[in-house]
């Protein structure tokens, strides 16, 4: 049985009014554009320490899995400690990805833009007397489409982007070029946790809608007026079971072809897309 039918909502009490700045935290040093590479990799171990030191943003560290090197532990240290995600990774794959056959065991890839956090997109909406519109990507790993969908947020207006810290691609310069340098303009945060995410926004009045192609409730029967978040699923396997679980609606784009689904940033843009065609009557 669809867990939607026969379900309605009225707008969320809307979140008292912040004023908050959200991109004071998303300059890129100098020095940081000039250590990375163009497509954001940084390899050997003195090049990755010193891009630490200097404050570059990292996204993702990769550590060549079993090496007990005292000098790539301190490493990984000062990457967690930076807020970057730590992948122990086959010294194998580290030779394919690697550009200069040299990593040394370690291969670092720079953010091409900060995180905010979840409260500053709120805040963004709230000092713009607005009801919140939040897209938050479960596991999106392919970097062309999470480049597209933020593509497609910054152009309906929505206010911010989520995406997962494991699982998930990062804010590569492979990002930021899918998604036209959109990632300068819009805020987005990485969290540890959808499932918590998704309590922490209903508790401020924020209605969740997942994509789901298993949903009988199409989306145009749904209502996505008020403070809403659109939830987009991985491209191999859609939203998780307990994000699904925890979503208030999950609803599907009706398809009357052959194919039984859309690629995951093809289906964010027409639910956005629906969702400001409503707000917008």
């Amino acid at each position: 049985m669809d867990k939607n039918k026969g379900k309605s909502h009225e707008p969320r009490k809307k979140p008292p009014a912040r004023h908050f700045d959200p991109y004071g935290k998303r300059e890129t040093t100098e020095r940081g554009a000039q250590t990375a590479e163009d497509d954001g990799r940084i390899e050997g171990r003195n090049a990755v320490l010193e891009a630490l030191r200097a404050g570059v943003i990292i996204d993702k560290v990769f550590i060549a899995k079993g090496e007990t090197d005292a000098a790539l532990g301190h490493i990984a240290a000062l990457a967690r400690e930076a807020g970057a995600v730590v992948v122990d990774t086959d010294r194998r794959k580290l030779d394919f990805m690697s550009a200069t056959h040299a990593h040394q065991g370690v291969i670092a890839m720079a953010s091409a833009a900060n995180y905010v956090t979840v409260k500053d997109i709120v805040d963004r909406a709230n000092a713009a007397g607005e009801d919140l519109m939040i897209i938050l990507c479960d596991e999106i790993s392919d970097p062309h489409n999470l480049g597209a969908i933020i593509r497609t947020c910054e152009a309906v207006g929505a206010h911010g982007v989520v995406i997962t810290k494991r699982r998930s691609a990062g804010l590569s310069a492979t990002v930021a070029k899918a998604s036209s340098g959109a990632v300068y303009h819009l805020p987005i945060a990485r969290v540890t946790n959808m499932t918590a995410t998704i309590a922490e926004l209903k508790k401020l009045g924020v209605w969740i809608f997942g994509a789901s192609a298993d949903s009988q409730l199409p989306m145009w029967q749904a209502n996505f007026k008020g403070s809403v978040a659109i939830v987009i699923g991985s491209e191999g396997t859609g939203i998780s079971r307990l994000v699904s679980e925890n979503c208030d609606f999950n609803v599907c784009i009706p398809m009357y072809g052959k194919m039984g689904s859309l690629n995951a940033s093809v289906s964010a843009a027409v639910l956005m897309y629906e969702a400001v065609r409503q707000r917008n009557l």
